[in-house]
This record gives C-alpha cells, sequence and structure tokens, in this order.
C-alpha cells in the first residue's frame, strides 16, 4: 500500500484525508502533519490516524502531499530539506498551494525529485472534486496514474500543461465561489418576488443540481442545452435577455482573467 503524508490539515487537506479513507486506503498507511495542537487532536480522533510533525510524516512517505497556504510553502520546504529524500526511490510530492510552481519545489528538493502541481477546489469536501495536476520536470507517466488515482478518490481529475494551471484556477479553483453568488443573487431576487428564504434556497440549490447533473450526463453542451429551455419569447427568453443586457459574460470574462492574473502574481512573488 502507498505510504502518503499530508502536510497541513486544514479543510482541502481533511477532505483529501476522508477521501482516501473512504476510498480503502488503509489507517496505518496515511500520517497528516499539522502544527496547531487542537485541530491535530481533531484529526486523530475523527480519522484514528496518526498526526505528527512534518519531519516524522515525510520520512519514508512515498507520496508527501503539500496541502497549505501558499505563505508556509517555504517553511514546509525548511523541515524537508531536514529529511533523507529520495526522488529515485519513488518518492514524489504533490503541492496543492494555489500559485506555487513545480520549479520553486524542485530547486529545493534533490536533484530529480518528482513534483506534480495540483489545483483542487472545495467541492472534494463532498467528494466532488475537479482536481486539476500538472506534472513537474522529473515526473514519469507512473507518478502521474499514482496522482490521479489519489485523487480520484475525492472527485475528477485532469491533466494540463503548468502552464495553464493559473487559466484552470479561474475556471475551476475559484470556480465554487462564482456558482455560490450566483445562487446568493438568485435567492435573493426570490425573496424579493415574493418567497420565503427557505423556499427560494431549496428551489434554487436543486436546480444547480439538476443543471450540472444535465451538463455532465446528457452529452450536450452547456450552450444547446440553455437554448433548449429558452422558448422564443418566454420566460427564460426574458430573463437571459436582462442578464446580457447586464454585462454577463463581460463581467464573467473580466473576474476569470482577475483571477488567472493574481494566480500568476502569486507564482512570481514567492518565486
Amino acid at each position: 500500500m502507498t505510504r502518503i503524508a499530508v502536510i497541513g490539515g486544514g479543510k482541502i487537506g481533511e477532505a483529501l484525508i476522508s477521501g482516501l479513507l473512504q476510498g480503502g486506503h488503509a489507517t496505518r498507511d496515511l500520517v497528516v502533519a499539522e502544527p496547531y495542537e487542537p485541530r491535530a487532536r481533531e484529526l486523530a480522533a475523527a480519522y484514528s490516524i496518526r498526526v505528527t510533525t512534518i519531519e516524522d510524516a515525510a520520512e519514508g512517505a512515498d507520496v508527501i502531499v503539500v496541502a497549505v497556504k501558499p505563505g508556509d510553502v517555504d517553511s514546509v520546504l525548511t523541515a524537508l530539506g531536514k529529511v533523507d529524500l529520495d526522488g529515485e526511490q519513488d518518492q514524489m510530492l504533490v503541492s496543492l498551494a494555489a500559485g506555487i510552481p513545480t520549479a520553486r519545489y524542485e530547486v529545493k528538493l534533490p536533484a530529480g525529485f518528482p513534483v506534480v502541481r495540483v489545483m483542487p477546489n472545495t467541492p472534494m469536501l463532498v467528494g466532488q472534486g475537479a482536481s486539476v495536476i500538472a506534472p513537474g520536470r522529473h515526473v514519469k507517466p507512473e507518478h502521474l496514474e499514482l496522482v490521479r488515482s489519489v485523487l480520484g478518490t475525492v472527485g475528477t481529475v485532469t491533466t494540463v500543461p503548468e502552464s495553464q494551471i493559473d487559466a484552470v484556477t479561474a475556471v475551476s479553483g475559484s470556480g465554487p465561489a462564482y456558482f455560490f453568488l450566483v445562487a446568493e443573487a438568485m435567492i435573493d431576487a426570490g425573496v424579493s418576488l415574493g418567497l420565503t428564504r427557505a423556499t427560494a434556497s431549496e428551489l434554487v440549490a436543486q436546480t444547480m443540481v439538476g443543471s450540472a447533473a444535465m451538463l455532465t450526463e446528457s452529452g450536450e453542451s452547456a450552450h444547446e442545452l440553455r437554448a433548449a429551455v429558452t422558448s422564443p419569447g418566454g420566460t427564460t427568453a426574458a430573463a437571459v435577455r436582462g442578464l446580457e443586457q447586464g454585462g454577463l459574460r463581460t463581467a464573467f470574462y473580466d473576474a476569470l482573467a482577475a483571477a488567472r492574473d493574481r494566480s500568476a502574481e502569486l507564482g512570481t512573488v514567492t518565486d
């Protein structure tokens, strides 16, 4: 069984731990490094796993998952510098830290050490994540396959060149917030039209769930599905016309471009 060390016991780290255990990964082959003692106790009690230091967790691990905030990556690399790591012995590092390029890890780790960069998103907390992986210079096909199997326990996995990760961050990494904002706006609008907040919330949530299912299962594009609902001269056409006149497409393009640019800035600042 693959030994996995998860460095960082926040929500994303916990989601991965939960997914791995539910997928049948043995507790004895999973360890987490979490310095905040109350959180460490919480994780140990919830999942019956060992919680320890970064150095101890990484020692002998096949896969080291860095699931910390970008500002904490340097301290993680400092700690890993005290560990006898060897990429030739099938060890590898998987980074879930936003904006940090694989090159930043590669210059700090032993020569030839495999690094895979991942952009996850928060739906992995409910097993419905969209994780995108990008290989570093020393990654082999078997490394990518292992990462796919690990992340596949909490959702879908897509592979792209690292040059596209900033765009991925804008689309799927930050994407859940856009849907939550749309849901929030629709709920507020429903309330203003006379619905109770509970009713509006239930209707909006289920409409989003059903629409997502149609998009993933029908085989039709978003354009085709939208057009099928939009009868000429009907209620949906009136609503869509209002959204288009309000600059919806331009607003989304500007928002995603801003997210992409900020992701690129994070990589530059820390590099």
